[in-house]
């Protein structure tokens, strides 16, 4: 499995930035395996970090690596800082643009991948899964499914209501007003609300990309997921949502993380000849 440290002028973003890269065009296969067809572009996942994270976070807490190699799938991985991967253009900083369009330019420029929205998904865990919601429906010409997973939904109703106890730099209402806007009632009404994004695409009848969420029985965020799916439900959107064992943390993330590759629509499960699998197939 190749795996690529790069680094580009992101205009989108006004600097140079990084992004991780696993790229199985070093698949080693063994006898009589089934290989893959030469030239064949390769699907590709952005998957996004969450917060206080960057761009090596998915690499160390989990076995993504493994998962993409056997699949034949292309990970890309940036930094989105702690911006909940949204434009705050006054400062120079167009983290939905980047996501969504700057970053998905380059790296089909600079890798062998396709260009095809059913081949080209989002995903990311708590603020990135919000993060891949958002810019998943905002591009939904883009990118043909969205992963979230543990997803923090919080531009609802609780948005402008301050916590006496913040914990995470996300509970502060300064950094509320930072990220998403200094009037967080008008936000909650706005397109950040992924509820209000979602209902202006059915009302213009686009296509909605398909949808695999999960959230753990003990997480906090647990209910934030439930009520977003229950108003997937209520406006007939299609989607896989699993819940069980865990909480916010990377055991759960590693498992549903897979399973959310077993449900998008890749190669079958082919492992590589590797330090962990020199004979058998």
């Amino acid at each position: 499995m190749a795996v690529f440290q790069v680094s580009f002028m992101a205009e989108t973003l006004g600097r140079t930035v990084p992004i991780i890269v696993i790229l199985p065009t070093d698949k080693v296969y063994l006898p009589d395996m089934p290989r893959r067809e030469e030239g064949k572009p390769y699907k590709t996942l952005y998957l996004l970090h969450g917060i206080i994270g960057d761009c090596t976070d998915w690499i160390y807490g989990t076995r993504i690596r493994r998962w993409a190699e056997e699949r034949d799938l292309c990970v890309v991985m940036p930094s989105g800082d702690n911006m909940f991967y949204l434009d705050q253009e006054n400062a120079g900083n167009c983290y939905s643009e980047f996501i969504g369009r700057e970053l998905v330019e380059f790296t089909r420029k600079t890798f062998p991948l396709s260009d095809k929205r059913e081949d080209t998904y989002i995903g990311g865990l708590s603020m990135g899964g919000y993060g891949a919601i958002y810019n998943g429906l905002k591009y939904s010409d883009t990118f043909g499914a969205i992963v979230g997973l543990s997803s923090a939904l919080i531009v609802d109703d609780t948005l402008p209501i301050e916590d006496p106890d913040p914990k995470f730099p996300s509970d502060r209402t300064d950094f509320k007003k930072h990220v998403f806007g200094n009037d967080l009632e008008a936000v909650v009404r706005s397109e950040k609300n992924p509820k209000v994004l979602l209902s202006r695409l059915l009302d213009e009848k686009k296509e909605i990309p398909k949808l695999y969420l999960a959230c753990g029985d003990d997480d906090f965020l647990r209910e934030k997921n439930d009520d977003f799916v229950e108003f997937l439900k209520e406006n007939g959107v299609e989607y896989i949502y699993e819940t069980g064992p865990g909480d916010h943390e990377w055991d759960f993330w590693d498992t549903h993380i897979k399973n959310a590759l077993d449900w998008l629509p890749l190669e079958k499960a082919v492992q590589g000849k590797s330090s962990g699998n020199i004979g058998k197939d």
